[in-house]
């Protein structure tokens, strides 16, 4: 893994965050592969769809809670009953601007999320985020 890029996936349906997070992704000195879905079901497709090619899945899943079509919460529903197929592990944060305790304690109770971030992620903490994991692996 190490000469591997790390796959980051930004599930999101605000453009102006997908945009501010990649570039601050491009400025961080690791190979990566950035890939970006405006809701949870085009993300979940991507994942189905990609079960068997562990070099497409992604490594990392920034998460919005609040998105049409299917929210983040329900994505993690879904990607509960397909993780078992995954060839690799998938570290997931949830990300809001939602500062509600409700929101924060749902998804803390969720095993698959690794945290929630409060948005916006500032680049020091995406930038932590990302050495955590480049350690990891």
């Amino acid at each position: 893994m190490k000469n591997n890029p790390i796959n980051i996936c930004i599930v999101d349906d605000d453009d102006i965050y997908q945009f501010t997070v990649v570039k601050t992704l491009e400025l961080l000195e690791f190979k990566k592969n950035i890939m970006s879905f405006s809701d949870g079901e085009e993300a979940l497709d991507f994942l189905v769809n990609n079960l068997d090619e562990n070099q497409k899945l992604p490594d990392v899943i920034f998460l919005d809670i609040n998105m049409p079509i299917m929210d983040g919460f329900q994505f993690m529903e879904e990607y509960g009953k397909i993780k078992s197929q995954l060839g690799k592990k998938t570290v997931i944060y949830m990300v809001s601007s939602s500062v509600d305790p409700i929101d924060i304690e749902r998804a803390k109770r969720i095993s698959d999320v690794s945290d929630y971030i409060i948005k916006p992620i500032e680049p020091g903490k995406l930038k932590s985020v990302m050495e955590k994991l480049i350690n990891i692996n």
